[in-house]
């Protein structure tokens, strides 16, 4: 689960609806790992977690998409994409495994390489919610090669990709799974979704998904992350990326709520809230009965949580975000003048 790229594009107030969705994606996450979400046998709880995530992953395909159509240079794209995930994310690894709970070089390794979503004897229950953060680098690895070597017009073979994924969880019968490949379809649709955007021609389709009410699009996607529809839960990925993109298209009621400035906040902190939050569920955080739990532990760990997640957003993480831009735009000058010194290629200094 990560932060949205520099995307640019044209009509940026439209977009500002995808920061709604982010917002919405995170709470959806935080109340199901750490709040007890209506009667059990509703299934409420194990609905908001892959409900938010979902989401997650596809804003993720969308923006990772339209950035890369915008600007095709792989170096700057792995330059800012490393400067915003790998701070926090080994830093939070660091303290918590390495330091905490004194775990060896193997963990050190397995978290380093982001494959702890296949090497499941490496999570802790710390570090669980990290799994999604090797389904985005992997996608990042791959698109960025992909395009390396086949330039924009590689990037209209992930819809084909999102259709063979999907496939694949249907011959196998997993309907949700952690593994990246059988979990990207989320991300490659909401790919599909960019690529039909940036598209002219597909300008009557987007008319015609925008008059679809927001309500039944939402019902729909909520049906499909339900653990008790079975089958339907394939259909997961396109039914995040169909409500999303309706809302981007075409004005809604929805679509308004999603602009409000609360939920742009929880999108601007996201990432290092969904890094952070799994430390409420350990330790002092998690010990007491029903009542101390959750009218007064959980609470002081949720105003913490936010405490750290505001720190390191605007401080941590923003220092960094700033000289993966500085150092992309190095590369990207290095690249389109090959002749330059090599002293001119040496990264800026950290001021």
């Amino acid at each position: 689960m990560t932060s949205a790229p520099d995307v640019l594009v044209a009509d940026k107030q439209r977009l500002a609806v995808l920061d709604g969705w982010r917002g919405v994606s995170i709470i959806s996450v935080l109340a199901c790992h750490l709040l007890p979400l209506g009667p059990t046998s509703w299934g409420i709880n194990p609905t908001a977690g892959p409900f938010g995530m979902a989401l997650f992953f596809t804003l993720s395909g969308f923006l990772i998409t339209s950035n890369l159509l915008h600007n095709p240079s792989v170096r700057s794209f792995f330059i800012r994409r490393a400067c915003r995930i790998l701070p926090l994310a080994y830093l939070f690894v660091c303290v918590s495994v390495l330091l905490w709970q004194r775990k060896g070089w193997t963990y050190a390794l397995a978290y380093g390489t982001f494959s702890i979503n296949y090497l499941s004897q490496y999570v802790t229950p710390v570090t669980s919610p990290l799994w999604s953060l090797c389904v985005e680098v992997h996608f990042y690895l791959a698109v960025g090669i992909l395009v390396a070597l086949a330039g924009k017009r590689g990037l209209y073979v992930l819809p084909a990709a999102a259709a063979i994924v999907t496939g694949l969880r249907i011959w196998k019968g997993i309907p949700i799974a952690n593994a990246t490949h059988l979990r990207v379809d989320e991300i490659l649709a909401g790919a599909t979704v960019a690529l039909i955007h940036a598209n002219p021609a597909m300008a009557v389709f987007r008319s015609r998904l925008g008059r679809v009410p927001a309500i039944v699009l939402l019902g729909l996607f909520a049906i499909c992350c339900h653990p008790a529809t079975g089958p339907l839960n394939y259909l997961r990925p396109y039914a995040a990326s169909a409500l999303v993109a309706a809302t981007l298209w075409r004005s809604s009621w929805l679509g308004h709520l999603m602009r409000s400035r609360v939920l742009k906040y929880f999108a601007d902190i996201s990432f290092a809230l969904y890094v952070i939050h799994p430390l409420n569920r350990v330790g002092w955080f998690a010990q007491g009965g029903k009542y101390q739990l959750y009218l007064l532990k959980r609470p002081i760990g949720l105003a913490l949580t936010f405490l750290l997640a505001h720190l390191s957003t605007f401080h941590y993480e923003k220092w960094w975000i700033e000289r993966g831009k500085r150092w992309a735009k190095r590369a990207e000058s290095a690249g389109a003048n090959p002749k330059l010194p090599m002293a001119e290629l040496v990264l800026p200094a950290a001021s």
